[in-house]
């Protein structure tokens, strides 16, 4: 299903809100928690590191992979490099974010994988790298025959569509879990630091929602191997 509108005005909504975003999680890690730190006797900083790098490296730089083929009036074989490589960088990056929970939860003695958001973030790291190795085998090197591409294409586009809705619903978990857990803990919660996460989970549905329509429109020229719209 398309939208018969062009793409270009929704990609610049998505990369507006991405801007938003990485601006909100960022304050919130370095002024209202402490900062960033791989290694620190205070291991709330390691945490920190956490929703900095799952939002702007997973679910910003994903989502921008995602709607490359409908932002640049590129080559087909360019655009595909850029969106290999992006998704390459969202999927390194959220492994490095997700470990960064797990060595933050050893180095303080909290159980590890003991919330819905940690499962379904196991299971989307899982399907994502799944679905990039697929994609690189498939689409880029050594590459599928033409009907193999063709026959693939449209199930690569829907399990990525699927993998990040998944990832960007999990993303406002996270945020839900961690306020509720600050908020148990003391904090204010009709206070700033509040209010700047609850709208850093709106600018982030917000943002999938410019991806979403970014891709289900019209881009600057026709590619038999992009995000399409489907009929």
């Amino acid at each position: 299903m398309a939208t018969g509108l062009k793409a270009l005005p929704f990609s610049f909504g998505a990369h507006f809100l991405a801007l938003i975003a990485a601006i909100m999680v960022l304050v919130w890690s370095i002024h209202f928690r402490g900062g960033l730190a791989w290694e620190a006797e205070n291991k709330n900083l390691i945490f920190n590191i956490h929703p900095v790098l799952m939002l702007i490296g997973f679910i910003i730089l994903g989502g921008e992979a995602i709607i490359s083929y409908k932002s640049f009036p590129l080559e087909k074989q360019v655009k595909k490099k850029i969106h290999l490589v992006l998704h390459a960088i969202a999927l390194i990056l959220g492994i490095i974010g997700i470990y960064t929970a797990f060595k933050n939860h050893n180095e303080t003695n909290i159980p590890n994988m003991y919330s819905l958001h940690s499962w379904i973030g196991i299971g989307v790291i899982t399907l994502y790298g799944i679905q990039w190795i697929y994609g690189f085998v498939v689409f880029f090197y050594p590459g599928g025959s033409s009907e193999i591409r063709r026959d693939s294409l449209p199930w690569h586009v829907l399990l990525g569509m699927f993998i990040y809705v998944v990832a960007v619903g999990n993303a406002c978990l996270g945020f839900l879990e961690k306020l509720t857990f600050l908020e148990v803990n003391g904090l204010a919660k009709y206070g700033s630091e509040a209010f700047l996460v609850n709208f850093t989970a709106i600018a982030t549905v917000l943002y999938g929602v410019f991806v979403f329509l970014t891709i289900l429109s019209q881009g600057p020229t026709a590619d038999d191997h992009s995000y399409s719209a489907i009929a």
